[in-house]
């Protein structure tokens, strides 16, 4: 059934990094006012927004004739005399200068368009059910130009199918041809975009393509080819921003633009996990969800204690996958583990902060951390993934080989996908699944325990268990101070301290490091020469803290050689991680 509201955006002057939006609500109307509000929440983002700071020139019309709008509260706008009214017709223009996943961006080449940044929506004075409705929207785009949605219609017009896909459906259009191919009888479609307007390399291209197959069919092997077949990936290639963001069937990342470019291989092992990364969050994040995310909340915070599942687990089996398909080799995932761990083993907030503590606080933390932030708080991303890869590891040890936790995500899949008799989960039901799982049926209480405590995973243990060691860099020499660097020109700063510094007492975040023992120190490798035989030996440096000059003495210490780099080839429970499904 049409809702009776229609969405417009204009996209044709980007030079002006402004949309024109349009939004027009056919009555009935319930009552004498109507009020819209922007979304404050964006799903998969767990931290509130204001794109309402965007917006300039708010006007509205009522049969045609210009009425007043006026700003309600810090999201919306009302109109009042609307109960005999046929039509009510709302406009406003955004600016369009973020350019992250995230956001809105405009300009004379392409319009990225993130529905929740772009559209009011009625909260007041409609049935709310006719946002369970089918809206139209349209958009206004440079002639030759082709957009990428998941909305169905045709170019300039589509239809949302209730508020999820409304809020969900992104738009990409620019000039760029579209690709597609198919994978197991789903079209998969590749719209790119280049902010320098730089060429697409053709032979990188051409290897992602290739690389995305291996990594969609992995995925269809493990969960099944999905009923919905069609996929869309939106990339957006960057001197340096990186991010992804998962939609309902469709994704946008954003990467430097060298990870096409040959010789790049560790941005281009990047650009391959981002890309599975999302792409498993159709099945867990889209259809399987909190229970407390049946029904999104799009106004205010609305937490989850399980974001270290849908974003650990993400995280891990999303590689696992990239390694079984053949995208990755086994030396991409032993260099990305390697990458993971030296961030695992430079933090020490495990100590302060468990892993559903941090996911019931990602809107606090993950999103606003501080130069301190690492010493109490914890990434639900990669500690989750350090939980889920023990518990892998003991599921597998118990199982001989034969189950893994991607056997617990496909049952939670199954049993409580949106269209299933039980949709959601919580805790239990994660819980239930692990110990049901063949080989997990005592495993609740280390499952309870990795989630709820205040420690690190015994990492080290669960590699031993798959036959492989950790072993420390060997190229790790000379003292240490325990001090994450920035190289500014002609200057260095101190960014953050890692986990045992000792000068954690008398160097603080922000100060410029700038003589050690009377020698001018101008980056972090000076400072590495400057400091290399000095272990356990009193050392002045000179710092610079508020525009002031100080002296301090530091002690270097031995480098603490942290086991990060991944030996051994691994006994057959790891070969049975890694085997292909298909």
């Amino acid at each position: 059934m049409n809702s009776g509201i229609s969405y417009h955006v204009d996209a044709t002057n980007g030079s002006s990094r402004r949309l024109g939006v349009k939004i027009e609500i056919e009555g009935p109307f319930d009552g004498n006012i109507l009020e819209l509000r922007f979304p404050r929440w964006v799903p998969g983002s767990y931290f509130i927004r204001e794109p309402i700071q965007h917006m300039s020139d708010l006007s509205a019309t009522c049969d045609g004739e210009e009425i007043k709008i006026k700003r309600i509260d810090v999201d919306g706008a009302r109109v009042t005399g609307v109960s005999e009214a046929s039509k009510i017709v709302i406009t406003y223009r955004l600016l369009a200068a973020e350019m992250t996943c995230r956001a809105n961006h405009l300009d004379q080449s392409h319009v990225h368009i993130m529905p929740p940044y772009t559209w009011m929506m009625p909260t007041r004075g409609i049935d709310n059910s006719r946002m369970d409705q089918t809206h139209k929207v349209t958009l206004a785009a440079p002639k030759g130009w082709t957009t990428a949605t998941q909305l169905a219609g045709k170019e300039g017009e589509w239809y949302a199918d209730g508020r999820d896909e409304f809020l969900d459906a992104i738009m990409e259009s620019n000039a760029n041809p579209m690709i597609s191919f198919d994978v197991m009888g789903t079209t998969q479609y590749l719209k790119l975009w280049d902010s320098g307007g730089m060429p697409i390399p053709k032979k990188g291209l051409d290897r992602f393509i290739e690389a995305m197959k291996l990594v969609i069919e992995e995925h269809f092997a493990l969960f099944g080819v999905p009923e919905w077949k069609d996929y869309w990936t939106v990339l957006h290639l960057t001197e340096s921003g990186r991010g992804g963001l998962e939609h309902l069937r469709s994704q946008t990342s954003m990467m430097p633009r060298k990870c096409l470019q040959e010789g790049n291989e560790e941005q281009w092992r990047d650009l391959v996990s981002l890309f599975s990364h999302e792409f498993l969050h159709q099945w867990n994040v889209k259809q399987l969800r909190p229970k407390n995310f049946l029904e999104y909340e799009l106004q205010k915070e609305e937490h989850s204690d399980l974001l270290w599942w849908f974003e650990g687990l993400t995280s891990w089996l999303g590689d696992i996958l990239c390694l079984r398909s053949g995208a990755w080799s086994e030396e991409d995932w032993r260099k990305d583990w390697t990458r993971k761990m030296k961030r695992h083993t430079d933090r020490n907030g495990m100590s302060h902060e468990s892993l559903q503590e941090s996911s019931h606080d990602a809107w606090i933390h993950l999103y606003r951390p501080n130069s301190y932030s690492r010493e109490v708080q914890i990434s639900y991303y990669l500690e989750g993934e350090m939980a889920v890869f023990c518990l892998d590891a003991e599921l597998r040890k118990r199982s001989k080989g034969k189950h893994g936790m991607d056997d617990v995500m496909a049952t939670l899949y199954h049993n409580h996908k949106l269209d299933s008799n039980n949709p959601g989960i919580t805790h239990s039901d994660i819980k239930k699944a692990l110990v049901n799982t063949p080989g997990g049926r005592r495993l609740g209480v280390m499952l309870d325990s990795l989630v709820s405590e205040r420690k690190a995973p015994d990492v080290i243990s669960a590699m031993k268990t798959l036959g492989l060691e950790m072993v420390a860099d060997k190229k790790a020499k000379g003292a240490w101070i325990g001090l994450n660097l920035a190289n500014n020109p002609n200057c260095v700063k101190v960014r953050t301290h890692l986990t045992g510094s000792p000068c954690r007492e008398s160097v603080h975040t922000g100060d410029e490091i700038i003589a050690i023992d009377g020698l001018r120190v101008k980056s972090s490798s000076d400072i590495t020469a400057s400091i290399y035989d000095s272990e356990g030996v009193e050392t002045t440096f000179t710092i610079a803290r508020e525009g002031v000059l100080h002296e301090v003495k530091i002690t270097p210490i031995a480098n603490p050689n942290h086991l990060t780099i991944v030996e051994g080839k691994g006994n057959k429970l790891w070969q049975a991680i890694k085997a292909t499904m298909r």
